[in-house]
């Protein structure tokens, strides 16, 4: 698996399908305000892929779900459950929503997949902790797919 770590913004990637680090599916979609990834994914993309989102329910801690992707060019948008009921990453959470975005990847024939530095934002783990957990867990995957890790900067 070919896999690069840019500094950047998720949205502007030149990929297949994105990954939105996303809670458990807990509460409506429509009570909470995004933020991070989620506002991006809002604000460019519009609402659609949250709308389709809430179907699905409850999510397991570290599940994935695919929705389309709204007004954004993707093929599609994988949403994981990265937080807990206390809005808090673990390491678990990002190993397995590393696996099961993946799973979704490989299912689906995505040749290219962008994930944001899954629980760094308001799950509140450590950046560099949470990169290292997501690329040791990628390592473990076979895959043909082009993976792309983006750590968030903000535009000059």
């Amino acid at each position: 698996m070919d896999i690069a770590v840019v500094r950047g913004d998720l949205l502007d990637q030149n990929v297949e399908v994105i990954v939105n680090a996303w809670n458990r599916n807990f509460i409506p979609w429509w009570l909470l305000l995004p933020q991070g990834v989620s506002g991006a994914i809002k604000k460019r993309g519009g609402l659609e892929p949250f709308r389709e989102l809430q179907k699905h329910g409850l999510l397991p801690l570290g599940g994935a779900v695919l929705t389309g992707p709204g007004r954004l060019p993707y093929r599609g948008i994988i949403h994981v459950a990265g937080i807990n009921l206390f809005w808090r990453a673990s390491e678990r959470s990002i190993r397995d929503s590393v696996r099961n975005a993946m799973q979704i990847v490989d299912e689906e024939g995505f040749a290219s997949v962008a994930f944001p530095v899954i629980g760094s934002g308001s799950g509140g783990f450590s950046p560099s902790q949470a990169l290292a957990l997501m690329r040791d867990e990628l390592r473990k995957i076979e895959s043909s797919a082009r993976v792309i890790l983006v750590e968030y900067e903000k535009p000059a």
